[in-house]
């Protein structure tokens, strides 16, 4: 029979600071849930006939107090004899220490990671597991080979974070973390993180994780408290472990308790901190400043057999669990009797019969939370792991998690305001002052006779007579125009050769696919119209104006394709043009095609042209015909006038004449189509509704 020894450094005891506060040892509760489920797991495994066969897992509990200091004398005796404190010398035991399941802050981690790192070196099949909290530089493979951390990795709760800034709009915000080198990694990551969203940090503190109330340590502490209620973001994010939270916390309490006030700040919590399982919520019950905080948790699924396991403890058969009859006398306010020992006076007695269902959750979680969860999922890695190691072959299956939509209501039915200035009014645009935050930007009204264009058409997107134009062609004809403006650039500037090869073909696609919504719009309304009349098959062609818009501009560019595959454009000296010069130029190679794709254009222009106008008066609402026609009229004199002055000049002033021709014909599209929307929807909103629109088909 081969015995492995799983070894957990956990906390069941407060730190120094609470300690100091009360002057006496207040244990956790809730942290003795992370042993059972560490116990709970070893037993399931142990049971299973299938995996570890002939192997019996095993763990030793030690105790770390939160002390940095007494880490590496705790994680030295796990590699020692259990008298004297010789590394990998052992003489006296039997056990194999296989993995370590451990540490609650990342001081202890680092501490941890090194000492095991230098000794598990020397054996193949040991390995550290960190449950508590994901940390970047612990998963840096070059400096801890052999620590592996269990829960989620710190980027999904960063963008968790922003998440729940975003949705509430909060964009002034004060950060308060612990002061450790992770939490410098943090701030690092995260400032950059919310730079790209436009949310702005007012401040930055740190908080020491332990502290007396007699020391230099505590001034600091409340001075960190002055500086949040002096500043006006009312959203703080505080990253660190739960040590961290008990120093923040008593801090605040002090504080509330000799100015009689409460902050009304909204704290948002990292997963660090289980804040559910701080055992002191029955002592610090009046403290009013975390009402409201949001807390991040852990993960975890529902773990068959864990309810019943918990409901068999019994404090008079503890089965080597030294923790258990101390843990029931503080839950349950009675005290556990040895064999032979009296009954104390005005004390009850505890039966072993106290059920655990009757706890508060504040107390004892019936459920599984989430770092105990971690615990058990560590446990079973390591078992898979060493059964993989031993059977060389692989059974571990992954769970499958899935996560579902929850809504919140705030309290009083709206959320708290932490923006550094108010959004501004519709006619107003942003200016930020020079040496401030971009968050906090000025207001400036628009100049007489402009008005604020940006995104009107997805701003009232929901409005009729946005709706009444067909929104999907409208936004592939804002697009393809937005397209056309931007491939003029393409003929700016020293030609080459990807230049010479693009600029043509690309103006001719994307001007096609214009007239091509253009044409599916003018389609849509006669179709729609014929459509009302019994017995005409146009109804089936209703719903089909994208095949238009796909197909029409696909022939566009079969053309080009042809054009690129047998006589590309090309760069070209020319020595003619300019006297004493020597010019380059780009060759368009074939002639017949580039003639060939302005025919095409002209040929669908011309279409759109002729269904616009003889169907200018149909009685429909929906009917832009009128528009299209007249920005075919504009399209069509554009690129007429074209060909003769392109036929009549040479060198620079031929590159001059189309890129005026696109910049034109796109600019007459855009007003004749958009100007009249944009003149209802800004000046005339009275005109914008489903009345008003019915009344013109009347």
């Amino acid at each position: 029979m081969f015995c492995a020894v799983l070894t957990s450094l956990c906390s069941v005891f407060l730190s120094t600071a609470v300690k100091a506060a009360y002057h006496t040892v207040i244990p956790v509760p809730k942290n003795y849930q992370h042993i059972l489920a560490l116990a709970f797991a070893i037993q399931e495994v142990n049971k299973d006939p299938q995996l570890l066969p002939n192997i019996t897992l095993g763990f030793r509990i030690y105790e770390d107090n939160h002390y940095a200091s007494m880490t590496p004398d705790v994680s030295l005796s796990l590699l020692s004899s259990r008298r004297k404190l010789f590394p990998n010398y052992k003489c006296d035991t039997q056990d194999n220490l296989l993995s370590v399941l451990g540490g609650l802050n990342s001081r202890n981690s680092y501490q941890m990671a090194t000492i095991f790192g230098f000794f598990f070196s020397l054996s193949p099949f040991s390995f550290q597991l960190g449950y508590r909290f994901s940390d970047p530089v612990l998963g840096d493979k070059s400096l801890f080979p052999i620590f592996y951390q269990i829960d989620p990795q710190y980027h999904l709760q960063n963008a968790a974070i922003v998440w729940l800034l975003l949705y509430f709009q909060w964009n002034w915000i004060g950060i308060v973390v612990e002061n450790s080198e992770s939490s410098e990694h943090f701030i690092w990551i995260f400032e950059a993180i919310l730079a790209q969203h436009d949310i702005c940090i007012q401040f930055v503190k740190q908080i020491f994780p332990r502290f007396s109330i007699f020391n230099e340590l505590f001034r600091e502490q409340i001075d960190l408290v002055l500086t949040i209620s002096s500043n006006n973001a009312q959203v703080v994010i505080v990253s660190g472990d739960s040590n961290t939270l008990q120093s923040l916390i008593l801090s605040l309490y002090f504080y509330e308790e000799e100015n009689d006030i409460a902050f009304r700040t909204v704290w948002i919590l990292s997963t660090q901190w289980e804040f559910s399982a701080i055992g002191y919520h029955y002592e610090w019950g009046k403290l009013k400043s975390l009402h409201g905080a949001l807390s991040f948790t852990v993960h975890t699924n529902p773990v068959p057999g864990f309810k019943d396991y918990l409901l068999a403890l019994n404090p008079h058969e503890p089965h080597g669990d030294v923790f258990l009859p101390s843990w029931w006398e503080i839950v349950f306010d009675c005290e556990v009797l040895k064999a032979g020992q009296a009954s104390p006076d005005g004390r009850r007695v505890c039966t072993g019969e106290e059920n655990l269902a009757t706890l508060p959750v504040s107390i004892f979680d019936g459920k599984m939370t989430g770092f105990s969860y971690s615990i058990y999922n560590a446990a079973y890695s390591v078992a898979h792991a060493l059964h993989t190691a031993y059977t060389l072959e692989s059974q571990l299956a992954l769970t499958r998690v899935s996560f579902s939509e929850t809504g919140m209501k705030y309290r009083g039915c709206c959320y708290p305001f932490s923006r550094c200035v108010k959004r501004c009014l519709p006619g107003q645009a942003r200016k930020v002052a020079e040496g401030r935050p971009s968050c906090c930007y000025g207001c400036a009204s628009c100049p007489e006779g402009t008005i604020s264009n940006e995104t009107a058409f997805i701003k009232h997107h929901n409005t009729p007579i946005v709706k009444a134009n067909n929104r999907d062609l409208t936004y592939i004809l804002l697009v393809s125009l937005l397209l056309c403006f931007l491939c003029s650039f393409l003929f700016i500037g020293q030609p080459r050769y990807l230049t010479c090869l693009l600029r043509q073909t690309t103006f001719g696609i994307v001007f096609s696919i214009a007239i091509s919504s253009l044409l599916a719009k003018t389609l849509t309304v006669v179709l729609a119209f014929m459509a009302t009349k019994p017995g005409n098959r146009a109804r089936k062609f209703l719903g089909k104006q994208l095949i238009i818009v796909l197909t029409c501009p696909l022939l566009q560019t079969a053309l080009c394709a042809f054009w690129l595959a047998f006589s590309p454009p090309f760069t070209n000296l020319d020595f003619h043009s300019l006297k004493g010069e020597i010019g380059m130029e780009c060759n368009e190679g074939s002639t017949t095609m580039f003639y060939a794709v302005l025919g095409y254009m002209g040929f669908l222009s011309l279409i759109s042209f002729i269904v616009a106008f003889l169907a200018r008066k149909l009685p429909d609402s929906f009917n832009e015909a009128t528009f299209i026609t007249f920005s075919m009229l504009v399209f069509c004199s554009v690129w007429v006038s074209f060909l003769p002055t392109y036929l009549s000049t040479k060198g620079k002033s031929m590159v001059a004449v189309e890129i005026f021709s696109i910049l034109a014909s796109a600019a007459g599209l855009l007003s004749c189509i958009f100007f009249p929307k944009c003149y209802v929807i800004m000046l005339r909103p009275d005109l914008n509704n489903r009345i008003h629109l019915m009344r013109k088909v009347k």
